[in-house]
């Protein structure tokens, strides 16, 4: 660090001989220099017009070969294509027991138009009903209307009640992006398809709507770490960092979904089921674990339409503080990476 900060110069040093033996050798040629002044100052002017009339060549030249491949349809680019994600997108909305906010988030998403299925993560211990299967089709077949896009609707049942199932490999899907979604989350449309857009950029991070920090709370010297503490809303927005984005609302690589079933820590998906939180915790260390890089936050209005939920519990900010700090220990080390970047939609902004 001292080096890069200025400990050391990295300016050359001549040593005191060799600054004797460059004196003397000044001295021996400044006759010769005097001489050399008048041969130079005559034939200097000649050297600026020769000099002078080979750049106008070598510029009109360059202009006429970049307009003449303009015109005859030459192409020096020789770059790789770049590869892109399959188009479109799946939504797979997590829900429990709130049928009626799992239509309306049907309903809307299923208008939206790169939405390519989508995918209901079902956990609760009666399977659903009929009726309900027939409503949701029916909502997204008269949402699908005016689109020229076919969505596909599957709802996924599991068996037990785990939120590790709203990451569970999905057979049969068609595109690498997944907006995982809560089914009291309402993003609309045109938000969606710019985060989409931010998200094909870098699609090996998560690209999401609510950002979150970690901070470094105490060291523990017995152990020589760092004890963490989890940050809400507030302290984004009153520091500008963040190191996490929610997966009640985000754009992540359907490949992750693998990774956090089969690859991640299983003592981390138990720990997530016994306390039945911090499952977008624990995505957002596998994935920056895997990156080496933070998550993209994209600020933007969502609505949020439940009245009840696990955030709303009394102590909720002290067991995600426990979840970071667990995770830490199962994973080895803080993987997290805070950022002040964010995407913005310039159109509503009041300032470029």
């Amino acid at each position: 660090m001292d080096t890069l900060l200025g400990g050391h110069d990295l300016c050359l040093h001549y040593s005191s001989s060799l600054k004797e033996k460059v004196t003397m050798k000044s001295h021996r040629d400044r006759s010769y220099a005097r001489w050399r002044t008048y041969a130079h100052s005559c034939m200097s002017d000649i050297y600026r017009v020769r000099v002078l009339i080979l750049l106008c060549l070598v510029f009109g030249s360059t202009l006429f070969i970049s307009r003449a491949s303009s015109i005859m349809g030459w192409s020096h680019d020789r770059q790789t294509p770049r590869v892109f994600p399959r188009s479109g997108y799946t939504v797979v909305i997590n829900t429990w027991k709130r049928n009626d906010l799992l239509k309306r988030s049907v309903s809307h998403y299923s208008s939206c138009q790169g939405v390519d299925a989508i995918r209901v993560v079902w956990s609760e211990p009666t399977p659903p009903s009929d009726s309900l299967r027939s409503s949701l089709e029916g909502l997204v077949e008269l949402a699908t209307r005016k689109k020229h896009r076919h969505v596909s609707l599957q709802l996924d049942i599991h068996v037990d009640d785990d939120l590790n199932n709203r990451f569970k490999p999905l057979d049969g899907l068609s595109t690498d992006a997944i907006l995982s979604i809560d089914d009291d989350v309402l993003v609309p449309c045109g938000t969606v398809e710019s985060a989409f857009s931010a998200w094909t950029s870098a699609p090996n991070s998560m690209v999401g709507f609510v950002p979150r920090m970690h901070w470094i709370k105490a060291m523990n010297l017995p152990l020589g770490n760092y004890e963490y503490s989890y940050g809400g809303w507030w302290s984004v927005w009153w520091m500008g960092t963040y190191s996490m984005v929610l997966s009640k609302a985000a754009f992540i690589h359907e490949k992750y979904f693998d990774m956090y079933t089969n690859q991640m820590p299983a003592s981390v998906r138990q720990y997530v089921k016994e306390k039945r939180n911090c499952e977008d915790i624990a995505m957002s260390f596998l994935v920056a674990n895997e990156t080496g890089a933070p998550p993209l936050w994209v600020k933007a209005r969502i609505y949020e339409i439940g009245s009840t939920g696990i955030s709303s519990l009394q102590g909720h900010s002290e067991h995600r503080t426990d979840c970071l700090n667990h995770f830490v220990s199962l994973f080895g080390c803080m993987p997290l990476i805070a950022t002040h970047v964010k995407v913005a939609d310039a159109r509503h902004l009041w300032f470029w």
